[in-house]
């Protein structure tokens, strides 16, 4: 069997700036989720106006009353509120006020949220549901 040149590392020392270098890539570890936060949020966005364009624009609109109401200014807007629209008696008499905790439940599932609601339509997936939030948080008002 041959002597490799590599078999003796004896001579070999670590560089001093190793310890450094690791304590940089851990700390880069734990805050990347936080320095990506904002480029995720608008990417969630993006996401989200595309499956409203596909999913919600038959009946809703950013601006105008549809076969549901106007999603302008949803966040914070009491259940049963929007200006101009006729909403059952169940989102009416609603004490629900929109945040995303609320839209979340809403959106997987209107009738758990508010029972007696008109919506028949959920989005079962909860990345589905984010996105679509975040969307939708871009046109608030209050």
């Amino acid at each position: 069997m041959t002597d490799s040149p590599f078999d003796d590392v004896s001579h070999f020392k670590m560089p001093r700036d190793i310890p450094m270098l690791k304590s940089k890539f851990i700390f880069l570890i734990i805050m990347l989720p936080a320095l990506t936060r904002e480029a995720h949020a608008e990417s969630n966005s993006i996401r989200g106006k595309e499956l409203y364009d596909s999913r919600c624009i038959a009946c809703h609109s950013i601006d105008q009353n549809r076969v549901g109401p106007a999603h302008q200014g949803v966040f914070n807007r009491r259940a049963g509120q929007a200006p101009g629209y006729n909403y059952s008696e169940a989102l009416k008499n609603a004490k629900l006020v929109w945040s995303e905790k609320t839209l979340d439940a809403w959106l997987k599932s209107p009738e758990e949220t508010i029972p007696g609601q008109a919506m028949g339509y959920s989005v079962s997936d909860a990345q589905d549901r984010a996105d679509l939030i975040a969307y939708l948080k871009k046109f608030s008002t209050r």
